[in-house]
């Protein structure tokens, strides 16, 4: 089944071309189903990749799967045009009286300062107070599963002695989990920040388990155990040629950051890296949507909140 996604989103044409099924609105409107609703809260300035990026893995499912933008009011975009927020991204004020099966809160280029500083902390938690009674399921990415995970358990972040950038081997602790079902036991996944939350912080919480996690990159998956929040430390949603980009970024701004590691071929930046991460990161929101949101959300919007296991069995 496709995704459902406003037919002028630029996202559009780059997903039509990788032959991904995109459904226009109006043949949406004429089908007799309910999809799937998941909203994604855009913090990364580079807002039209991160759509394209995150859509993409949204769309490999037999789900329908009806997506919407939300943006920050107390921050200034300054990568993207006001055209374009204005055209396809609500604020909170236009959403906080709906509903929502699914909510996606990325990553955000602020790990540095405390969570307090952050000039939209005050409105993210907001949001993520909302998501309690009117999201069924959350999925938090890289620094958004930081902020998740401290405003929801009181978990701090702490500063890397050295930028956590690169492609890292991880693996399963919990293999038997819906989550990660299909994945390998050792399997590769990227990083990209400056600050790390610590497994012992986590273990100290009983309603957090670890899912998956890394030798040399640290914590990778953690989730709550009643199944309604997640939180991914890395990116899988990056294509092949982001942790480059990113890198070539800081050079030129004459930030003094090491090679993401485990990336470029033979550790040479004039060779494109390969992507050796996306069939484990499709699997991922793959398996969030089928098992996390699709088979337990309620028919009826309203009653988000009941306990998802008592329903679905799932853990």
């Amino acid at each position: 089944m496709p995704i459902r996604i406003p037919d002028a989103l630029p996202a559009t044409a780059e997903l039509e071309r990788e032959n991904i099924f995109v459904m226009t609105e109006f043949r949406a409107l004429h089908q007799d189903i309910r999809p799937l609703r998941v909203l994604v809260l855009n913090l990364m300035p580079t807002k039209l990749a991160t759509e394209t990026q995150i859509m993409r893995k949204l769309s490999n499912t037999p789900l329908q799967v009806e997506v919407e933008l939300l943006r920050t009011r107390s921050h200034e975009a300054k990568n993207v045009s006001a055209a374009h927020l204005e055209t396809f991204y609500r604020t909170f004020r236009e959403v906080e009286f709906d509903h929502y099966d699914g909510l996606i809160i990325t990553g955000a280029p602020v790990e540095q300062l405390e969570f307090e500083e952050v000039d939209y902390w005050d409105e993210l938690t907001r949001i993520m107070d909302w998501s309690t009674t009117n999201v069924h399921s959350t999925l938090h990415i890289c620094w958004g599963a930081q902020a998740g995970l401290y405003h929801h358990c009181g978990i701090k972040k702490y500063p890397l002695p050295e930028k956590a950038s690169g492609v890292f081997e991880h693996r399963l602790v919990k293999p038997l989990s819906p989550l990660v079902r299909g994945i390998d036991d050792r399997f590769w996944a990227v990083h990209s920040r400056n600050t790390e939350v610590r497994a012992e912080d986590v273990e100290a919480v009983p309603e957090l388990e670890i899912i998956a996690d890394s030798e040399e990159a640290g914590l990778y998956i953690v989730k709550s155990v009643d199944s309604r929040r997640f939180f991914v430390f890395g990116h899988p949603e990056y294509d092949a040629e982001t942790l480059r980009l990113e890198y070539e970024r800081d050079l030129k701004r004459g930030i003094p950051v090491a090679m993401p590691r485990h990336y470029f071929p033979n550790d040479d930046p004039t060779r494109e890296p390969p992507n050796t991460w996306r069939s484990h990161a499709q699997l991922l929101y793959t398996n969030w949507l089928n098992y996390y949101v699709y088979q337990t959300t309620p028919y009826d919007l309203r009653h988000i909140g009941r306990d998802v296991r008592s329903r679905s069995g799932l853990v």
